[in-house]
């Protein structure tokens, strides 16, 4: 692959597994420099930075924090600055995902799915903003299909995640001309690691994907390199990366 990020700073969040951890070897591939943001996953985050640092010496840090903490969130920008002298790209991955089904929503689910899918890439991108416009640099925020159209008994993800696609909206506009914010919306690309969709729902789900298959992470790495190194005139975006299958929900 060539390398047209080289010099570039990007702060991957939640990247240390799963689609985060594809986006990070994709950037990488590409030339980027990396922070690797991660919140428990230690052992995962410790040995991708080491795969990776041993393609390129020094082009991949870490920093652990808890994205529910907004009083940290600038401290994440100040270290990718202080490590790396300038950020060029945040991409915004980390999330949380579970049921909640209307008449047993807590306040605690409240807080931890808009926290960790709305308001910390809210914050992350405000404190990171000033030091994107230097640069003429970008957001990429990881949204989803759903944020369109609801998944049932997922209401607050739902409505979380269609916040985030407002929010790519709205930055886009803010922080025009300097700063471009776009959004990768996946479908079915990796099934949570639990037993919330059986062996039925993820038969359905596929049969309603155009392309009848499930994706995979390296096609939402894709997208997220396409907006990032490939994009210099597409700012507002968010782009369905999903097989499909939203066009026949």
């Amino acid at each position: 692959m060539e390398a047209p990020l080289t010099g570039n700073v990007v702060l991957v969040t939640g990247s240390s597994r799963r689609l985060g951890a594809a986006i990070a070897r994709r950037l990488h591939a590409a030339g980027a420099n990396l922070m690797l943001h991660y919140r428990r996953s230690e052992s995962d985050a410790q040995a991708l930075q080491a795969g990776l640092n041993a393609v390129r010496a020094d082009s991949v840090a870490l920093v652990k924090a808890d994205l529910l903490d907004a009083s940290g969130l600038a401290e994440i920008v100040r270290n990718t600055l202080a490590r790396f002298d300038h950020v060029d790209a945040l991409v915004n991955n980390a999330s949380s995902f579970y049921p909640t089904p209307l008449g047993e929503i807590t306040t605690a689910q409240w807080d931890d799915l808009i926290g960790s899918n709305l308001r910390a890439p809210l914050f992350l991108s405000q404190a990171a903003a000033p030091h994107l416009k230097k640069v003429g640099g970008s957001i990429v925020n990881i949204v989803d299909i759903h944020a369109e159209r609801p998944l049932k008994n997922y209401a607050v993800y739902s409505l979380a995640k269609a916040g985030l696609a407002g929010l790519t909206r709205a930055l886009a506009r803010e922080l025009a001309p300097e700063v471009r914010v776009n959004a990768v919306a996946p479908g079915a690309i990796l099934w949570p690691e639990d037993d919330t969709f059986d062996a039925v729902s993820r038969q359905r789900i596929i049969s309603q994907t155009l392309l009848k298959r499930v994706g995979e992470p390296e096609d939402i790495a894709r997208a997220v390199y396409y907006f990032i190194a490939e994009a210099p005139y597409v700012t507002g975006q968010v782009l369905a990366v999903d097989g499909g299958r939203s066009v026949t929900l």
